[in-house]
């Protein structure tokens, strides 16, 4: 799925990023990304974004070759991944709603499926209340939980998670990361999150990279590799929040279908 093949990236100011950095990530699988500031995180992220790419080695995500792709590509390719930023990046003037809707707006889906697919991610969400009122009505973990139903709403196969709890407090932060592993364990969405967070990331039964000095330091996955022991993971419940089933058949509905087009939904009510 995602393939890092000794990737190093030095910028024009003579900072060197990532230093032979080499990791698999499965379809399906929930990571956690972490590391101190400068470590090489963002960078990793932006070559995942292709906002940037390696000065060597080689990215390919879901067979796509990331160095050799044209710019006119890109887009196509970003339909692929759902973004999830530390700083929400909502458009303030616009609803809930209306913020959601702009992920689907903006690769040209028929308004009939975006009225659909808007209500069922806030419903996920646990939103649908919410779809009337702007982002500076909101909390900041409801701003995030916005961002990740705006994610989630085209079913992009992967989702990146950027700090996505950097900006809430504990309590809600949980109930983040609770949600993503609900959609990771339901519909086996890939999820790649970076922290700084290691005591939140440790609660959780989940894959765990360090990224020292541009590359691999420790990966749980790996233990032959040499860095951080973290133990056996502190954790209770892997979906504490989300463990109750939902009731609501249209959310139902949603997570049944999330990820499949149009064509074989169609072909499913047929039948």
């Amino acid at each position: 799925m995602i393939d890092f093949c000794d990737v190093s990236k030095t910028y024009q100011n003579g900072t060197k990023a990532l230093n032979g950095l080499n990791l698999h990530i499965d379809k399906g699988e929930f990571v956690f990304v972490v590391g101190a500031s400068g470590a090489g995180k963002s960078t990793f992220l932006k070559m995942i974004m292709r906002e940037e790419v390696p000065t060597s080695g080689s990215i390919v995500i879901d067979g796509v070759e990331l160095n050799s792709l044209k710019a006119s590509k890109i887009p196509y390719y970003r339909r692929k991944l759902g973004i999830v930023f530390q700083d929400f990046r909502l458009i303030p003037n616009r609803t809930v709603y209306d913020n959601v809707a702009f992920a689907m707006h903006v690769i040209g889906a028929k308004n009939k499926d975006i009225s659909r697919r808007v209500a069922y991610a806030l419903s996920l969400v646990g939103l649908s209340s919410k779809v009337k009122c702007y982002p500076n009505q909101l909390s900041g973990g409801e701003q995030q939980r916005v961002a990740l139903a705006r994610a989630l709403v085209n079913q992009a196969d992967i989702i990146v998670a950027d700090e996505p709890t950097g900006n809430i407090d504990p309590e809600m932060s949980k109930e983040i990361v609770d949600l993503l592993s609900h959609i990771n364990q339901n519909k086996n969405t890939t999820i790649i999150m970076v922290t700084h967070e290691v005591d939140l990331a440790k609660q959780y039964n989940k894959r765990i990279i360090t990224i020292k000095n541009g590359t691999v330091f420790s990966d749980t996955a790996h233990p032959e590799i040499v860095g951080v022991d973290f133990g056996i993971p502190e954790k209770t419940s892997p979906n504490a929040y989300y463990e109750a089933p939902l009731e609501d058949a249209e959310i139902e509905n949603f997570i049944d279908n999330y990820g499949k087009n149009d064509d074989e939904e169609a072909s499913a009510s047929e039948e």
